[in-house]
């Protein structure tokens, strides 16, 4: 039917070729990115990542009754790059915001209606996850040093003058890393998590805490939680000073406190209350007086919102439509402000009444209206995978009210492989997954093992697998829908981008599954990603592989490169030049490779990208680059133009 509800004829198209309003202009022209979220007193903030101003991040404020409105001037990114990832890259009190701005990573000052300037000198330093000790004059963040002799960065937690006017100085140091520096009501104690090589904060952290002296040193310092085996998320003083947490001790990240008598539950199911700490300034919970908490719970790959009572621990749900939350979460007069989505709406900034559940919307990810009829909703799936295992993803089936296929075929399968690895996917409306369905192809995104979202053992089965479980989780996911005769298996794809394009290297090595590949800035030679990545993840591997140099043997074996003749598919490589996290080299070796053994192979590179596309035109470069690979490599026509990427070999193959 049309949009008046009067019938229409389909038209019919073979899968993958037909016309959609899902455009990729329309994509990058009407989407962007929201995160971190603060409260000073009445105003809200947050941050808006825009594509269509070369990526820029750009704090934004709302007051009561008042229009958003941009805090950062046009010249200023408020994006910090500690870890890279960055994250907790401002903080804000009474209308003045201290910022971490892109191009020089020095800290700005802001007051309202003044210009930024720095407070931090023109040095390799960074910073990030900052909050204010109003009562010394300072803030407490992060600090990662590039300006030391030694190989890496020296991570430590610092004290900087909220004019600049003093020196930092040095809080905490020694560890490999620290984050979230959280100071107590009565500003007398500081809480923090630290961590060492060869873990990642999902793998093992420790809490500490210590007295801030007169003088703003720390003095009686003690751990008092986890290790190297647990995961501490989110350290947090509820109003009245008591330390709050969540910890995977026992296999879910759930919600504990500490009291100078010990660590006690306050509630512990079957469920996620914490996430991986990817980033600065991450929150799935915040407290609405002492006695309340409004948190983000997620099972099954799904999320609601929901209030626990901290003296009986019982756990309340705030009903919505919402099956999705961002990290980010903060809570006033009874409103939980988050971030959130579902199966039909995207990503917005809302507001939530938490008594009645009624939502107030804000700010959308995307303003461009799309006719429902075209979005396709997912199923979630539970497929059986290797090892008599269960494993999670959600199918897309094609959907477009204009367009049917001849009879008896069946659609072409995009994989999607999601990046970390230690990551995962939900099932919150995205564009672009809808640009895929509603061309007439199925899209499956993955949730394998090692995936975030299922407990501590679920993440865990990837542990010296990376490059074995989540190859099989992609296949057994697709392979369930090809034994259903949802799918074609003669044109059955996988894509991904960063852990996720080494799954699609790694898959088209050891497998003959897939007919297609699409890696995005993937990692192609472990051995040499081991030796030229950042800090954060230089020794990610030894968990997810094996030892350096013991495993040697493992890291060739499990790298695309070493096996080029095993590839039978083509593949396409996108490629950010400006990666510190996955470097060019990574792509530019598999090409090398691939085109010498004159296999179907097209590479596009992007001036200006980091880890992940952030410009519009290169966002809109890489989608319509991927559909046109595929039109060459299935066989189909594109109804509209676009511009054609140049696939070596293609004849040949």
């Amino acid at each position: 039917m049309d949009r008046r509800g009067t019938p229409t004829r389909q038209r019919v198209a073979p899968h993958g070729a037909w016309r959609s309003p899902i455009s990729a202009d329309l994509i990058v022209a009407g989407t962007v990115g929201l995160g971190q979220l603060s409260l000073d007193g009445d105003d809200l903030y947050w941050v808006e990542q825009r594509p269509t101003e070369e990526g820029r991040y750009v704090i934004v404020r709302r007051g009561p009754g008042d229009e958003a409105s941009d805090v950062t001037p046009a010249g200023f990114n408020a994006r910090s790059r500690v870890h890279e990832y960055g994250g907790g890259a401002y903080a804000v009190a009474g209308g003045t915001v201290w910022f971490s701005n892109d191009s020089d990573q020095r800290l700005y000052r802001q007051e309202s209606g003044a210009a930024p300037r720095p407070i931090t000198p023109a040095a390799r330093m960074r910073y990030a996850d900052a909050v204010i000790d109003a009562a010394r004059q300072r803030l407490l963040c992060i600090r990662e040093d590039h300006t030391t002799a030694a190989r890496q960065a020296v991570n430590s937690l610092v004290a900087i003058d909220l004019k600049g006017e003093k020196q930092a100085s040095i809080l905490a140091q020694g560890n490999d890393f620290y984050s979230s520096p959280r100071l107590s009501p009565s500003g007398s104690h500081l809480a923090w998590l630290s961590w060492n090589h060869p873990n990642m904060p999902w793998d093992g952290t420790e809490l500490w805490v210590a007295e801030v002296d007169e003088g703003g040193g720390l003095r009686a310092q003690r751990k008092v939680a986890g290790g190297a085996d647990e995961s501490i998320f989110q350290p947090e003083w509820s109003p009245g000073g008591v330390l709050y947490f969540t910890s995977d001790r026992n296999n879910w990240w759930n919600l504990y406190r500490w009291r100078r008598q010990g660590v006690e539950p306050v509630l512990e199911i079957n469920a996620e209350l914490g996430t991986p700490q990817w980033l600065f300034g991450m929150s799935t919970y915040a407290f609405d007086s002492e006695a309340r908490i409004v948190c983000q719970v997620r099972s099954g790959g799904v999320s609601r919102l929901a209030t626990i009572d901290t003296e009986s621990g019982r756990l309340n749900a705030i009903e919505t439509e919402y099956t999705a939350f961002a990290p980010s979460i903060r809570v006033s007069s009874g409103k939980a402000i988050t971030i959130a989505g579902g199966p039909t709406e995207p990503l917005q900034l809302i507001a939530v009444d938490t008594g009645s559940g009624r939502v107030e919307v804000i700010r959308r990810s995307s303003e461009l209206p799309v006719d429902p009829g075209y979005l396709s909703v997912p199923e979630t799936l539970e497929f059986p995978t290797e090892g008599g295992k269960t494993s999670f993803a959600f199918y897309y089936p094609p959907r477009n009210p204009d367009f049917s296929a001849p009879e008896a075929e069946l659609p072409p399968l995009i994989v999607m492989a999601h990046g970390g690895p230690t990551g995962a996917v939900s099932n919150a409306l995205d564009l672009e997954d809808q640009y895929w369905t509603s061309r007439g192809f199925g899209y499956l995104v993955v949730n394998y093992g090692g995936s975030s979202g299922f407990g501590r053992e679920y993440r865990q089965r990837l542990n010296h697998q990376w490059g074995v479980v989540d190859v099989d989780d992609c296949v057994n996911a697709a392979r369930y829908l090809v034994d259903r005769d949802r799918v074609d298996p003669k044109r059955v794809a996988i894509t991904g981008g960063s852990a996720g394009g080494y799954t699609v290297l790694r898959a088209l090595t050891s497998t003959d599954f897939f007919k297609a590949g699409a890696s995005h800035f993937g990692i192609s030679d472990l051995e040499v990603f081991h030796q030229d990545t950042h800090k954060f993840e230089s020794m990610y591997d030894h968990n997810l592989v094996g030892p350096w140099p013991e495993a040697r043997d493992v890291y060739r074996e499990r790298s695309a490169i070493h096996s080029v003749d095993r590839i039978t598919a083509p593949v396409i490589l996108f490629q950010g030049l400006e990666d510190k996290i996955v470097p060019p080299n990574q792509a530019e070796l598999i090409f090398e490779a691939l085109k010498r053994k004159h296999l179907p192979v097209a590479y596009v590179a992007f001036e200006g990208e980091q880890h992940g596309f952030r410009i519009a035109r290169n966002i809109k470069r890489s989608i319509e680059g991927e559909l046109y690979f595929y039109s060459r490599v299935f066989g189909f026509e594109l109804p509209d133009p676009v511009e054609p990427v140049e696939i070596e070999n293609l004849a040949a193959g």
